[in-house]
């Protein structure tokens, strides 16, 4: 038996972020979860799916049509950008992740930051923003879309090259915060062009993740912008930040974001307790080693658990591997389904 429903999948998604009643907790998917079985079901692969608006949208649909989903999210990577501004990119095939050659960074000083003119008329740009709009077409207000902008703690990895990007972060303050700011325009544009498409919501990646940077970095660094994005970006934005993060989490609340996207690293009863109400969260059920390596029991274990603390949306912590088993993704909305039932 399932739970009757009275909302559809984006009213229920946009309630969740703004703090207001569902009929049940509904089903996430910030990042991305495209795997090589929904290629395959769909005849779109990777890394074609990456870069051609009409295959990026029949994979992307799949987390609604075939998992139960509660939205559609179709940037499946974190390079669109980069690409789009010119750093050398490795493809990959089906079963492997395009990245960002990191090797050759294009940038040295942020003086050297350029934005394109074309740059949201770049093909890799076009492919997201294109999918969006032939999402919305398809779907109205049915289910959420859920476009993605990189931040630009994110931005700068690419585009200086990480280990040149931290150092500079110790060395010379003024500059790296000079080079964010630079940066967080990239952010500003890309989201908004994805929201005039049709995105209902956005996920900002800013990888200030727990293992390369402190809570007290996010607050001298990040927060300010984060929060500014709130003003400049008319979409509910969903902050995503990998590895440990509860010593960021109070800052995090107070940024005015609709949700934080959390990481399986985090106790979700103690980052709820954190974040006492002022912020949605997304999360957090385990991706490498529950959602790859495990079978359905442990997953739905960790959705009830996540579901006991309170957390407002479920969801994979992050994108989730391309061999993930099917099986394991059909039982979140399963458990979620019997949780509720149980707690009614």
């Amino acid at each position: 038996m399932t739970v009757e429903e009275t909302m559809t999948s984006r009213e229920r998604v946009m309630n969740a972020l703004a703090g207001k009643p569902v009929d049940r907790t509904p089903v996430a998917n910030p990042t991305n979860v495209a795997t090589v079985d929904l290629m395959d079901m769909v005849g779109a692969p990777f890394p074609d799916a990456n870069r051609d608006p009409v295959l990026n949208a029949r994979l992307a649909e799949t987390g609604y049509t075939e998992l139960g989903f509660d939205v559609i999210a179709p940037y499946f990577s974190i390079i669109q950008e980069s690409s789009a501004l010119g750093c050398e990119m490795q493809w990959e095939q089906k079963d492997n992740w395009p990245t960002v050659r990191m090797t050759n960074p294009i940038w040295k000083e942020p003086e050297d930051i350029n934005i394109p003119d074309d740059f949201l008329e770049h093909p890799d740009n076009q492919a997201i923003i294109g999918s969006i709009r032939i999402l919305k077409e398809k779907y109205g207000d049915e289910v959420a879309i859920v476009g993605k902008t990189m931040g630009p703690w994110t931005l700068a990895y690419h585009l200086f090259g990480v280990e040149p990007f931290l150092l500079m972060t110790i060395d010379s303050p003024e500059k790296t915060m000079d080079a964010l700011h630079r940066l967080k325009e990239i952010s500003v544009l890309f989201g908004r062009a994805q929201i005039d498409a049709g995105a209902d919501v956005i996920t900002f990646p800013d990888h200030a993740t727990g293992d390369l940077v402190s809570g007290e970095y996010y607050h001298r660094y990040l927060q300010d912008i984060h929060s500014e994005m709130v003003e400049r970006l008319p979409a509910p934005i969903i902050l995503h930040i990998c590895g440990k993060t509860l010593d960021r989490m109070d800052y995090i609340a107070q940024t005015g974001m609709a949700a934080f996207h959390f990481d399986s690293m985090n106790d979700p009863a103690e980052a709820m307790e954190i974040v006492d109400g002022r912020i949605s969260l997304v999360g957090n059920i385990n991706n490498p080693v529950t959602l790859y390596s495990k079978g359905p029991e442990a997953v739905r274990e960790e959705v009830y658990r996540a579901l006991d603390a309170g957390v407002q949306l479920i969801a994979p912590e992050c994108a989730i591997p391309l061999r993930t088993k099917l099986e394991n993704l059909l039982e979140i909305p399963a458990a979620i389904n019997d949780w509720t039932k149980a707690h009614a």
